[in-house]
């Protein structure tokens, strides 16, 4: 068998009931799988993007356990639309326990349209999210942000240089935000994924687009598959949990050791 045959996802024995979750792009891929994860273990969970099919999609499967669904229609690009979302999203779940910064511009080309899509959707959605989500945060006996960031950030990129700089920034903030929040008792903690591969996802997209690199990408892991959503859904669900309480300002790598290769 393959390791993509034998690997099996955890069942996370957390219990999120009680809590108010938003994650700021999610309708699909590692944000879908955020959202769904916590709604599982009980969480009331809202999500925004910008296609709305995807967003009904999400709602439906949210509502499915049983807890508040909550979805909005949002460009992270636009500072207006966050404020205008994350006061929503407060107002139906009735408060906020967990931010989790999910959004990507995608900056993949050397151009000035990659590096303003990194700086206003990679970095600058997380400030805005976090300083809108911030008020109902103090509120909180247990409140989190989490940041998706990438292993892009701990290495030269000749590909992606304006995904892989955006992510180190990213890094960064969490560090200083993670400081400026700890007399709030707001924990601050990202999540570097390695290469994760879903339908309609980039890795996917690349294996029928560009086999060569899926390939080389792919010997460049030391577990021999890419990764799953619910990989990095599982570990956010740790560090927004009581047993990740004294976790803050780190950025974890979720990769099967790809990191490790360079």
């Amino acid at each position: 068998m393959s390791p993509q045959d034998t690997t099996t996802l955890a069942t996370a024995p957390f219990d999120f009931r009680g809590y108010r979750v938003v994650v700021a792009g999610g309708s699909k891929g590692i944000g879908r799988s955020i959202a769904l994860a916590f709604a599982r273990a009980g969480a009331a969970v809202s999500v925004c993007a910008r296609g709305e099919t995807a967003l009904d999609k999400v709602r439906h499967a949210i509502a499915a356990f049983g807890v508040t669904a909550h979805t909005r229609r949002c460009d992270l690009a636009d500072a207006q639309a966050i404020d205008a979302y994350i006061r929503e999203a407060s107002e139906v779940l009735g408060g906020i326990d967990v931010l989790v910064n999910n959004a990507s511009g995608y900056g993949f080309s050397n151009d000035d349209a990659s590096w303003l899509a990194g700086f206003n959707i990679d970095i600058m959605a997380a400030v805005r999210a976090s300083q809108a989500a911030l008020p109902h945060l103090k509120a909180s006996s247990h409140a989190c942000i989490l940041h998706t960031s990438s292993i892009a950030a701990f290495h030269p990129s000749t590909r992606s240089a304006p995904y892989a700089a955006a992510k180190a920034a990213l890094n960064q903030y969490t560090t200083s935000q993670a400081m400026m929040l700890a007399k709030h008792r707001i924990r601050v903690n990202a999540i570097a994924p390695g290469s994760i591969e879903f339908p309609e996802g980039l890795w996917d997209r690349r294996k029928a687009e560009a086999p060569e690199l899926y390939q080389q990408t792919l010997a460049k892991i030391p577990f021999g598959r890419y990764g799953k959503p619910e990989e990095i859904a599982n570990v956010a669900l740790f560090l927004a949990s009581p047993f990740a309480s004294w976790i803050t300002g780190q950025t974890l790598c979720v990769d099967g050791g790809q990191l490790l290769s360079g």
